[in-house]
């Protein structure tokens, strides 16, 4: 049992990664947001060294003490709304999935076939009781945290914007009158949250003072409706009026710099009714996932107006078949090396001064002549990419410009 233990220990994060890629995949909402795709992560890498524990050297499950990754996953499922039933499922998922990896490490063993299934029957046992106990535990973690937060969240105020939002029944009429917020007009949708890695507690309300603090500084005609989502992200509608408004995003960026600490924020377009009031949202949380996405690439403020944000928000949805596509296009420019990344930048640079080297060459700080050389460098031939259009090129460098290395060959290459 000792030496499977070890040579599961041994293949430890590849399994994690293998079962936390199955469930994000196969389960629906745990896919919903980066941070919750990467708590999965640290509960199922937690879960599967903690039964590995547990196998090397025969510990009671009554001596167990729930892992705080574990416990923190299923609360911020429980303040996302996502069902508890995919919660139980995971588990459930992970237990399979982890007996899948079991096998081979049984079969190599050097005995007797009857000691292996012996070995396998132990290992059998030992995580049905592990994904019983802590299944039980993390259920009522969820449900508790499900009826604390609704309580602290779920005035009707929160309950009409998530049903709302939702496209669940609701009169126009009942919304504007108990929220006291006009539909018909045009709005912006943000979404506002906190990247420390720790959440205090009056992060919600300092979330809330800045989105108050922006709506003035944006002249917004009245108070925008906000809704809390979890302790570090809050969701907000600012209202315009009858006429669009059109945002200095330079502004915006500079005010949410200096508002907030460690504060992001993401924007949809100005939208009207309550088509534009859901629509709006909608643009938000996907300019929010390119800010996730990207890894610190994007400003504190993005919108989905910005150049390029639309389309990245689309193509990021499915990584793999976005990141084949930007390799085939990009050939030898996709390699994670610093003599790529210079020549995939100017050449962005370039496709975003309308293909003007002067422009280029002063936003770059280079010499126009040098912003030549590399642009011939690529397309003059031979050059590195005869094979596709200027549009194709231009899309991936712009995945490239916000994706980064999620977009690339793995791992850095000599130049």
């Amino acid at each position: 049992m000792a030496q499977t233990a070890r040579r599961l220990n041994d293949g430890q994060p590849d399994i994690a990664l293998a079962i936390s890629r199955r469930l994000s995949r196969q389960i629906s909402h745990l896919d919903e947001d980066q941070r919750l795709v990467e708590l999965l992560e640290a509960s199922v890498d937690a879960n599967v060294k903690t039964i590995i524990h547990i196998l090397a050297n025969d510990i009671p499950i009554q001596h167990l003490q729930p892992t705080t990754a574990a416990t923190e996953y299923a609360l911020r499922l429980a303040q996302r709304d996502i069902p508890a039933h995919s919660l139980v499922r995971a588990y459930h998922m992970g237990q399979n999935s982890f007996m899948e990896a079991s096998f081979p490490a049984v079969q190599r063993l050097d005995c007797h076939p009857d000691l292996k299934l012996e070995v396998l029957r132990h290992i059998s046992g030992v995580v049905y009781q592990y994904i019983d106990w802590i299944s039980l535990y993390v259920f009522d973690t969820y449900e508790k945290e499900k009826r604390r937060w609704i309580s602290a969240r779920g005035n009707l105020h929160s309950s009409l914007i998530h049903k709302l939002i939702a496209g669940q029944p609701l009169t126009t009429s009942l919304f504007e009158h108990e929220t006291g917020y006009r539909l018909d007009q045009f709005h912006v949708g943000a979404v506002v949250w906190n990247t420390e890695a720790a959440p205090g507690p009056d992060d919600p309300r300092n979330l809330e003072r800045f989105v108050l603090r922006l709506a003035a500084s944006c002249a917004c005609i009245g108070p925008p409706i906000i809704t809390a989502v979890d302790p570090s992200m809050v969701w907000a509608w600012l209202p315009f009026g009858p006429k669009p408004p059109s945002l200095d995003m330079d502004a915006v960026r500079d005010a949410t710099v200096h508002l907030v600490k460690e504060c992001r924020l993401a924007l949809g377009l100005p939208a009207r009714g309550l088509t534009g009031f859901k629509r709006t949202h909608e643009q938000a949380q996907s300019a929010k996932a390119v800010a996730l996405a990207s890894n610190g690439r994007t400003p504190a403020a993005v919108s989905f107006g910005d150049p390029g944000v639309a389309m990245v928000s689309l193509l990021a949805k499915d990584m793999d078949s976005t990141g084949q596509w930007v390799r085939e296009v990009l050939g030898p420019l996709a390699r994670d090396d610093d003599n790529a990344a210079e020549l995939r930048r100017t050449l962005h640079v370039f496709f975003t001064m309308g293909e003007n080297y002067g422009k280029a060459a002063e936003l770059l700080n280079v010499h126009r002549n040098t912003v030549k050389y590399r642009v011939s460098k690529v397309f003059d031939p031979p050059g590195l990419l005869p094979a596709h259009n200027r549009m194709d090129i231009a899309l991936a460098l712009q995945i490239c410009h916000f994706l980064g290395p999620a977009a690339l060959s793995g791992g850095r290459q000599g130049g």
